[in-house]
């Protein structure tokens, strides 16, 4: 099998994959090949994977190009190459959540957005690294190498999905899932400048649901976003939180740039808390907006309805939950854990039970805030991050763990309501680096939100070409 396409074939989507193996012009062996190759010429410098598996991956495209020969694929996904971030439990491989601290337990079974994936024939190439215990904005790790952003490899490329914004943005296939607490999914995808949904709380099951926490696709394109939502937005019967079976055509995400007139659009420029706006990403936003605006949107610029004692309560929350968590270690595991995170726990030891209650109710009063501000919009644009990609080795955009979260205010508002919201670049900075553009829709609104991502897609500036591996090493 052959194809006569002029991009590379690790840099094909998952429409024209699908439409090459069902003409026979293309093999998922093929593609497996060119995708382990590239994973191995970016890996000595981005170190954005774990459990890169050349053979295997080889193994399961010939499983696919049996099926497609025999003309009996398993889905649009049959024979496209996925990756999966640490923290998404697949079956025989061990787990570490991006600490030293663990064992090494092979898992006994596959997270559903696993599950599904390798039921739809995808073909899983590697798993994408992440920070201690995910706790992290950045690709800092006492377990993985130092994940770095493509774009600059002195920079971070954010995370906590940190090996998959960098795997995506570097053409390490078409597919990439990761998870988002408080902006896992939207930083990286800022930072790394590729698309992402998070969608609304529940549409992808999990197997150990928390509040806010939800696995999204991590992609260079819309259109693959969707099309892994119709593998992963299904039911499993693991996650006490799921939503009902979603009546959802997720294909319907193919809009022109004409679902743009009449929507109602806030534009929200001012998290209320947190690190001030970086003059380049406002202006990136505002120019955005008035983008969409020509587009025949009306938009409306709203205050912002995060607070201060909103951010600090779930920080506090947070620290007390990984605070119990590593009390209950032995001291000599304890003490493999990144010293970032230890101290950012251990501070929470003497908060009262008065402060935690007080704490856990700013997760509401958050969530409260977010519904009220946007109920009476169509969608909310906003920057995603307030700041441009720390360096590399920090931990965090301030690299204080007495101030770790001062660059979520404007993500983690949508975890909390439960809203899908997504990340789509909108520009560079001078130097060159991705700049992203928030997308929040109403809850159970995921496909509206990749509607209005894919028609603003079509009508944004033009696209830097992606990053390359330096090749003169």
């Amino acid at each position: 099998m052959s194809t006569s396409t002029s991009k590379p074939l690790y840099a094909l989507g998952v429409q024209e994959l699908h439409a090459a193996y069902a003409a026979k012009e293309l093999s998922p062996v093929e593609v497996a090949r060119s995708v382990n190759e590239r994973i191995a010429a970016y890996e000595p410098e981005l170190h954005a994977t774990w459990l890169f598996r050349p053979e295997l991956a080889l193994e399961q495209a010939r499983a696919s190009e049996a099926r497609w020969l025999a003309g009996k694929p398993l889905g649009t996904l049959d024979g496209v190459p996925v990756t999966i971030k640490d923290n998404l439990a697949t079956k025989g491989d061990a787990m570490p959540l991006g600490t030293a601290a663990y064992e090494l337990v092979p898992m006994t079974y596959d997270s559903p957005p696993a599950a599904r994936l390798k039921e739809d024939g995808a073909v899983l190439v590697a798993k994408t690294t992440m920070p201690d215990l995910g706790m992290l904005s950045s690709g800092l790790s006492s377990f993985h190498e130092l994940s770095r952003n493509p774009w600059d490899l002195s920079r971070t490329p954010g995370g906590s999905s940190a090996g998959a914004g960098a795997a995506a943005a570097a053409g390490y296939g078409p597919l990439h899932v990761g998870t988002d607490i408080g902006g896992s999914l939207r930083l990286p995808a800022s930072w790394c400048g590729i698309y992402t949904l998070k969608p609304s709380f529940g549409r992808i099951p999990l197997s150990s649901p928390y509040m806010g926490r939800c696995a999204g696709p991590m992609t260079r394109t819309v259109a693959d976003s969707a099309l892994m939502m119709a593998s992963v937005a299904q039911p499993d019967d693991r996650d006490y939180s799921e939503l009902p079976p979603p009546v959802i055509d997720w294909t319907a995400f193919e809009v022109d740039p004409s679902f743009i007139k009449g929507k109602r659009v806030a534009l929200h420029m001012d998290a209320g808390c947190g690190l001030p706006l970086d003059p380049q990403i406002a202006e990136a936003v505002r120019r955005t907006a008035k983008r969409i605006e020509a587009a025949g949107a009306v938009i409306e610029e709203i205050p912002p309805f995060m607070t201060p004692k909103m951010l600090q309560g779930m920080d506090h929350f947070w620290r007390m939950r990984s605070c119990i968590d590593i009390q209950a270690m032995a001291p000599e595991v304890r003490a493999k854990i990144l010293p970032y995170i230890r101290e950012w726990a251990e501070s929470a030891a003497g908060f009262s039970g008065a402060h935690i209650f007080d704490a856990y109710s700013q997760f509401i009063a958050a969530r409260a805030a977010a519904i009220a501000a946007t109920k009476a919009y169509d969608f909310v644009i906003s920057p995603v991050s307030p700041n441009m990609p720390a360096p590399a080795d920090h931990a965090s955009p301030t690299n204080d763990p007495m101030l770790p979260l001062e660059h979520i205010g404007f993500t983690v508002p949508y975890n909390m309501s439960e809203q899908p919201a997504a990340s789509i670049n909108c520009g560079y900075s001078a130097e060159g680096l991705p700049i992203g553009l928030q997308i929040a829709g109403r809850r159970f609104d995921d496909l509206g939100v990749l509607q209005f991502s894919r028609a603003f897609e079509q009508i944004r500036e033009p696209q830097k070409p992606w990053p390359e591996p330096n090749t003169s090493r």
